[in-house]
């Protein structure tokens, strides 16, 4: 569901940084290679990504869905020089690619990958975070808050995609639909939990950027 028109969405990308070549390199492979290629961050949400890293400065990242790694090397680019990214995904059969875009970036010794769930895997990390990244399933969203909120420092910041999922949010909610159900709920929860504050952006599929209390 595009929420502006091509048109807008056009002079938005050609009116922000420029994609780089990296970037521009896995989306092409991603869109030939990949089922699903919308998952894909893409240029714009992908500048939106990496200005919110510049701006926080993060030491250590966290990214809950690694898909084919555009996300994650977007949030590199505002990490500290000696700063780490954990990127968790359950599709064993991207690693390989993840990693060969990882490896070319100035990044690749900084990423850390892990193959599982991420609810089994979150809790093993003995780590606190300044920024994390949630673009898994949304099944999982509160779950996943809920666990990541323990770990975050101070003024950390949580970003959460997909949370207009596609406009479904304003339609009749169906008795079949857990997803939608939990993102409604989730929207809810960032909005009224005293730990946070939160804002929802009209950026893509929607993104919401939550500061730590």
């Amino acid at each position: 569901m595009h929420f502006i028109s091509q048109e807008l969405e056009d002079y938005i990308e050609q009116h922000s940084q420029k994609e780089p070549e990296l970037l521009a390199a896995l989306d092409k492979e991603t869109y030939q290679k990949v089922l699903l290629p919308r998952m894909l961050s893409g240029h714009f949400q992908g500048r939106v990504l990496s200005m919110l890293s510049k701006l926080i400065g993060p030491m250590n990242i966290l990214e809950i869905g690694t898909y084919t790694g555009y996300s994650a090397l977007c949030l590199c680019e505002g990490m500290q020089e000696n700063g780490m990214l954990h990127t968790i995904d359950i599709k064993e059969e991207l690693v390989d690619f993840q990693r060969k875009y990882f490896d070319k970036s100035p990044w690749g010794n900084q990423i850390v990958q892990h193959l599982g769930e991420a609810l089994e895997i979150i809790p093993k990390l003995n780590l606190k975070f300044d920024l994390v990244f949630i673009d898994a399933d949304k099944e999982n969203y509160i779950h996943y808050f809920e666990m990541i909120v323990q770990k975050m420092n101070k003024g950390g910041i949580i970003l959460s995609d997909n949370v207009l999922w596609s406009g479904k949010v304003l339609e009749p909610l169906q008795p079949n639909d857990l997803s939608t159900k939990i993102i409604l709920e989730y929207n809810q929860l960032l909005k009224n939990d005293p730990r946070v504050e939160s804002v929802l952006l009209p950026i893509r599929d929607g993104l919401t950027v939550s500061r730590v209390l």
